[in-house]
Formats: structure tokens, sequence, C-alpha cells
């Protein structure tokens, strides 16, 4: 069962949400929020494994509470770490989940979409999306993949499109060849099992080469990895 926390300052369009919810089965409503700081209270309390989270609202907007949500959950996953609780990013039987955010607004603005991957939303998708779609957004990004809305990828790589001017981040040098080649293929998008694909590798394979990349440049997320990987050149451009 997927609990999901629904954040919205629009009644109606949160109602329709946890309607649409509560009806499907696999899912369940962990709480509703009309604004960040509610938002931010409610994942503590809670503790969602997936957050719908609206990105214009009253006081906190959303992207500020995706962060906010995201650094307590992995201060707290580190804290049990050190306490040899294990930090598997899940909630170790009795510790707080790491949840994943996705981000549903009727804006499909480029600068939205960049500042909620930076602070680590797993997906962007407009509030047009039908509703197995939107269902199915929410599978995919607890399970670990990143989503977003065709116009909105579409952003992502025309940004990125130019030559690359920043420096290069440090901890590409300790990525191997593979690991580096792997990561350029998380950032334009695609899934591990079609990077396993594209490298005739196994799916596991990918999975680890991921993570490695993660931990080696120190992101806690998929989406932070895809916006490294465009702004260290690593994407190639588009024909």
């Amino acid at each position: 069962m997927l609990r999901v926390l629904v954040v919205d300052d629009q009644f109606l369009i949160r109602s329709g949400l946890t309607a649409l919810l509560g009806a499907a089965p696999g899912f369940e409503v962990a709480g509703e929020a009309a604004d960040g700081e509610e938002a931010v209270r409610l994942a503590a309390e809670t503790r969602p494994d997936v957050i719908l989270m609206d990105i214009r609202m009253p006081g906190t907007d959303g992207i500020t509470a995706t962060e906010r949500i995201l650094a307590e959950a992995e201060a707290e996953a580190e804290a049990r770490a050190g306490a040899g609780a294990g930090a598997d990013g899940g909630d170790g039987g009795t510790g707080r989940v790491r949840p994943k955010v996705l981000v549903l607004t009727t804006f499909d603005s480029d600068a939205y979409v960049f500042r909620a991957l930076r602070v680590g939303a797993s997906g962007f998708l407009l509030k047009d999306t039908p509703p197995d779609r939107l269902l199915a957004a929410i599978a995919t990004v607890h399970a670990g993949e990143m989503l977003f809305s065709p116009r909105a990828l579409q952003g992502i790589i025309a940004a990125y499109a130019a030559p690359v001017t920043r420096d290069p981040h440090p901890g590409l040098a300790a990525l191997t060849p593979r690991e580096r080649e792997v990561l350029g293929l998380v950032g334009a998008g695609l899934s591990n099992s079609a990077i396993a694909e594209r490298l005739v590798l196994s799916a596991a394979t990918v999975k680890t080469h991921v993570h490695r990349c993660m931990s080696k440049l120190g992101v806690s997320s998929r989406a932070q990895a895809v916006v490294l990987a465009h702004e260290s050149g690593l994407v190639t451009r588009p024909s």
C-alpha cells in the first residue's frame, strides 16, 4: 500500500486527488496539506511514501517545502546510521521513510523544473495529467525512477544544449569510465532497464553503477544526479 501526502492550496484540487487515491487499489491518503509549512509538519508526522507537491502556495512554497522535508529525512537517516540503525532509504522497521516528491503543478516552467530537481524532487507533472498516468507516475517515483511531463523533459534538454561553462564537479574525477557513461545516460532520462539494454548489462549492475555515482558525487537523489550530469557536460547534445 503506497501512502501519499497531498499538498495543494486549492481545496477542489486536493479533494479530487484524495478521492482518486482513495478509490485506487494499492494507494492510501496519508494526509492533506494546504501550504508548505503544513506539508513539512505532516511529512514528519505521517511519514508518507510519496508526496504530491504543488509549487505556488501561500507562505512557504512547494520547492522550499520539498527541500526542508528531504533535508530533515536525510538528517534523520544519517543520525540513525550513526547509531547503527541502518540507512537503506527505508525505515529500518521503525525509522522515518525518505519520501519521494512528485511535483504537480499548472506551471510548465523550466525554472520550476530545475529548482525542483536541485532540491531533490523525483518528478514533475502538469495537473492536467490523466488519472491513470498520475497513479502510474506515483508508483514510478516510489520505485526510485524519475518522471517528467514530455514538455518538461524537452525544456531540460533545450536548456542544457548550449556548451557547458561551469567548472566540473570535483567528484567526477573519482568516477570510472563506465560510471561516467552510466551517469550520462541517467542525465538523458533513461531508466535503469533502458541503460542496461543500451550498454548490454544487467539491471542490477546498472543499479550498482548509479548508486556508486551518487555516492561519489555526494547527491542524494537521482534527480540531482540528472542535473549534475547536464551541468558537467556528460549528456550528449541533442542532434
